[in-house]
Parts: structure tokens; sequence; C-alpha cells
């Protein structure tokens, strides 16, 4: 019998397809590209990037020299994005050489550069979405508890799991069920185009100190908004942190 497979569907950097929903990327207000069917191309496997044919490109291009070369994509020339009397200096990327012949007439706009890109008329956050990854946010009664240091930090009967794609699932739980004051908020930050920004707390239990083993998202994004004010425990930043899930413990380091 074939075995049980955990990461089902992993997408290889230099894979290429056509995208399905319309993208812009625009500039002070301005757009600079919008297309239809972007192509979308993994550079690397947790994310596509969107680039678009010369016709979707709204902004003069200006040579601006060779770019870095790529280990998946090959060599790059740069080009400078002109709109008007402003110059985004080599804010548009091309391929030449690229392993699929496609896409090398096809111009990668630095995400950066960029301040408002969107999938249809949404706004896209901090990278590209992949069309393959899913995220659910559900309500359950499974009984989870954390215990650091051998004192019980978090016992809840209602946490709220949410599954992602290619990833583990995690138990958010409300604060009330949570030892909030062994919790001393730190200054990391994460970004997610699925959910959002989360910030962080680390652990303080007697004489042990995990930094930024818990999180949080406070104004969630849409696929997430039911985690919107919870916490959730990561179990694999240290030995001392243990959590179970209906007396199971997970997430070991």
């Amino acid at each position: 019998m074939p075995d049980i497979v955990q990461s089902p569907f992993v997408i290889q950097p230099g894979a290429v397809q056509r995208g399905q929903t319309r993208i812009r990327a625009l500039s002070a207000g301005e757009t600079v590209a919008d297309a239809a069917i972007p192509l979308l191309v993994w550079e690397y496997s947790y994310a596509p990037q969107y680039f678009f044919s010369p016709g979707d490109v709204k902004a003069e291009l200006r040579p601006a020299g060779p770019g870095k070369t790529s280990r998946v994509l090959g060599p790059s020339e740069l080009f400078d994005v002109v709109l008007g009397n402003r110059v985004l200096a080599g804010a548009a990327q091309r391929f030449p050489e690229a392993p699929v012949a496609g896409m090398r007439s096809t111009y990668r706009l630095t995400w950066s550069a960029m301040d408002t890109w969107l999938e249809e008329d949404e706004v896209i956050h901090f990278h590209g979405r992949s069309p393959y990854v899913r995220v659910d946010a559900l309500h359950s009664s499974r009984h989870v508890r954390v215990v650091a240091n051998g004192e019980v930090v978090a016992d809840s009967h209602r946490p709220v799991v949410l599954t992602e794609t290619g990833l583990v699932p995690r138990y958010y739980l409300p604060r009330v069920d949570v030892r909030m004051d062994l919790l001393s908020p730190t200054d990391a930050v994460s970004y997610c185009p699925y959910k959002g920004t989360a910030r962080y707390w680390s652990l303080t239990v007697g004489d042990l100190v995990v930094p930024d083993v818990v999180w949080g998202y406070e104004s969630p994004l849409r696929e997430a908004e039911r985690v919107a004010g919870l916490v959730c425990f990561w179990p694999e930043m240290g030995a001392g942190v243990e959590v179970y899930v209906d007396g199971e413990r997970i997430g070991q380091p």
C-alpha cells in the first residue's frame, strides 16, 4: 500500500502558467500594468510572481542595464518605469533566456515599487497569491492545553482551527483561556497575503523565556476573519513549550 502523502501538492520552481484573474499594478494612482490573463511564474515554490506582456504594461519602459541572474529563470535585463515626470528606477525586469519561451518577452514589476496591487478589485497584500492555496478557519470543541515549565499557560475547549495548504493546522485560542499575564508583546511582525499582518508575544514562566512563541492577528484578511483577536502558540520554537490537542502533544521541535 502506498504511503499517505503529507504534502500532496508542491509547485516546483520554474513552473509557469496563465492566470485566471485580472491583475493590476498601480503607482500613485497611475496604472503601470493591467492584465486580464497575466503569467504566474514560480521562481520560488511558496508563491507565484506576476509577469505582464508588453501590451499589458501601460507605462514607458527604458532599458537600465543588466540585472541579477536568477538560478531558475536565468540572466535578466532591468528597465526604468517612466510615468510622466516620475521614474521608478529599475522597477521592471525581463528574463530573455528563461526556460519557458512564452515568458521571455514578459516583464516582472518590483513589488515594493508599486503602492497598490489588485486581483480583480481586491487589494493583494505582501506578495502574489497562489491559486492553489486554501485557508479555512473552523470553530472546534477540541481540547487544547499549553504547558510551559510545568505550568498550564492555556486551556481551551473552543479553539479555531486554521488550516492552510501545505502547512500544519494551527489552533487559535480566545485570550480569556490564555494566561496573558505571562505574555509580553514584542516588535516582531510577519506578513501573509492570505491572513494579513501578525504580531507576536514572548512567554515568560519562571526562569523560562521563549521569544516570539505566540502570535495573533488583530485585523486578519477575509479568509482568516474567525481568528481575529485570538492567539496561537508555536511549539516548534522550543522544547519548553508543550501544546496538547485532545491529550496528544503536537509540534514538537
